[in-house]
């Protein structure tokens, strides 16, 4: 049975507020989150101010999301794999492993996106 606040606007309210916390510990916890969320803060502005169809801005807006999205998944694998066993285990490494070349594979597709795009307008 479902809790009576589980539904409607206050699941969604309460559901904002568990995605608010969990934004501001990888803020504080993660130096990879704060590091590249900064680069997002700086591309930002230029996706929005570049002269490109709008096609190609979503695209460059999509790479810079897909970057900080695949980050924070990365981040709470790796808090799940610390939380069961401080243990090295080859399962730990490989899901850890598996999970950093996810955001390897998001910053190669927003840097080849950013490229194709914006690199011919400059030359």
């Amino acid at each position: 049975m479902k809790p009576a606040n589980n539904h409607g606007i206050k699941r969604i309210i309460r559901a904002t507020g568990f995605s608010m916390q969990g934004l501001k510990l990888a803020w504080q916890h993660e130096a990879a989150f704060r590091q590249e969320l900064m680069l997002a803060a700086i591309m930002l502005p230029i996706a929005l101010l570049v002269d490109v169809t709008t096609v190609e801005r979503v695209l460059l807006l999509l790479g810079l999301f897909l970057v900080l999205i695949v980050e924070l998944l990365n981040s709470a694998i790796e808090a799940v794999v610390d939380r069961i066993s401080s243990e090295h285990h080859s399962l730990s490494g490989q899901a850890k492993d598996i999970a950093s070349a996810a955001v390897f594979m998001s910053l190669t597709f927003c840097g080849l996106t950013w490229a194709l795009i914006l690199l011919p307008k400059l030359f």
